[in-house]
């Protein structure tokens, strides 16, 4: 067995994988606009539980590779990303802590002030981003699936031994 299947970095890097495909999935047009964040709550669930190991940096470059997968403007959800992890980290002992419902909220928060900044910075940088509160239902759908979420990565982590 290989020191990366040992320490459990492949089985993370699996997992942020499958959240990728989650995200670019094409889905019809009625459910699209409510496409839960998958790659997100991926991320935030490993700087929850290994801030040490996977943080702003794999942020960063997971959502730079998005930019890419979606064709649009380069760099906007790797700030994001970046910025919400941040957050994840400074706080992450006490959102461990939290009940899953208070959890629950504090990532539609997490969700929401994500597609704050890429709103704002798509305003900023190209100038024609049409502010909708359609924006916000993706923190509405990750809501109600962050259980499963959470309960599927634990499961995981533990179940391979994830350090």
């Amino acid at each position: 067995m290989s020191a990366h299947i040992a320490n459990g970095r492949l089985v993370v890097w699996i997992t942020l994988f499958i959240g990728m495909m989650f995200q670019i999935m094409p889905l019809p047009e009625i459910a699209a606009a409510w496409r839960p964040d998958w790659l997100l709550m991926v991320m935030i669930y490993w700087g929850m539980a290994l801030p040490h190991r996977y943080s702003i940096l794999t942020a960063w470059v997971l959502g730079v590779l998005l930019d890419v997968m979606l064709g649009a403007t380069l760099g906007v959800r790797g700030l994001a990303f970046a910025l919400v992890i941040y957050a994840v980290e400074l706080h992450f002992q006490r959102l461990r802590n939290f009940p899953r419902w208070q959890q629950t909220l504090v990532i539609a928060i997490f969700i929401c002030i994500y597609h704050l900044i890429v709103y704002w910075t798509e305003f900023v940088v190209v100038g024609d981003s049409a502010f909708s509160t359609d924006m916000f239902l993706p923190a509405i759908s990750s809501m109600l699936i962050w259980w499963w979420v959470f309960w599927m990565l634990r499961n995981i982590r533990h179940r391979y031994k994830v350090r």
